[in-house]
């Protein structure tokens, strides 16, 4: 696929897209009984899962903070999540996705809360196609919400970058392979605090500003969501209708 083309000669981009436009994004809180909480994220073809366990407490104990609680993260594509099947446990990507994304949520979860007591993230890559550590990072936040795992705010992400010398959002799998930048970034919409900020490839000062805006743009019409989700979530249990309101068998 050398040579190809990512914007079309109707300035529209080779998924159909404008620039600024997200691909389809569904999010669903609590789909997983066994964990305090837990999200579903279909974003284009994206599928995650997040489930979070806590706060509880942290073992072994020299682990323990006695001032505030630890935030860890499992992120993990699973062998079937890709074309080309992925051999099973951690990788070097894997691990360094973890890494940042407990950083981000160090910042935003009130760890002083949960002294000496640790919250577990796990994340499950089911179907990847471009974009899973910031889906990832979206599901994991309502899961986190949902746990009532207290927090300064939602924590919202998504990848600005640069295609054939154009400045878009939502980067897709073929603009992920062959675009010249990519820009994954999680902020706290209410706030706009900026808590996870990467990059790979090469902007201009002025593209890199440009995409950084664009990208915070879309965060915040992402947490429109989250929070769309939350509300349903907790207005159907509220309703007697949901899986802790005596609706469903189980």
């Amino acid at each position: 696929m050398e040579g190809i083309k990512l914007i079309r000669d109707d300035g529209l981009r080779i998924d159909g897209r404008k620039p600024d436009e997200l691909r389809p994004l569904k999010i669903e809180a609590n789909v997983l009984h066994r964990a305090d909480g837990s999200a579903y994220v279909e974003w284009g073809q994206n599928k995650v899962l997040a489930a979070v366990y806590g706060p509880r407490e942290t073992h072994p104990r020299y682990a323990q903070r006695m001032d505030r609680g630890n935030v860890q993260c499992r992120y993990n594509m699973a062998p079937f999540s890709v074309v080309d099947r992925r051999r099973p446990g951690p990788d070097r990507r894997s691990i360094e996705i973890s890494k940042v994304t407990a950083e981000a949520f160090e910042r935003a979860v009130l760890t002083e809360k949960f002294p000496r007591a640790t919250v577990d993230i796990y994340i499950e890559v089911l179907e990847a196609n471009a974009g899973t550590r910031c889906a990832g990072i979206t599901a994991a936040s309502v899961a986190l919400a949902d746990a009532g795992v207290p927090m300064r705010d939602l924590v919202a992400a998504c990848a600005a970058g640069k295609v054939d010398g154009q400045v878009v959002v939502d980067i897709g799998k073929d603009e992920d392979n062959f675009g010249q930048a990519d820009l994954p970034m999680a902020i706290m919409p209410r706030t706009g605090e900026i808590l996870l900020l990467q990059m790979d490839g090469h902007l201009t000062a002025e593209e890199l500003e440009k995409a950084m805006d664009m990208a915070m743009d879309a965060c915040k019409r992402i947490g429109t969501v989250q929070r769309e989700a939350l509300t349903k979530r907790y207005s159907v249990k509220s309703n007697g209708t949901g899986p802790d309101g005596g609706g469903n068998d189980g």
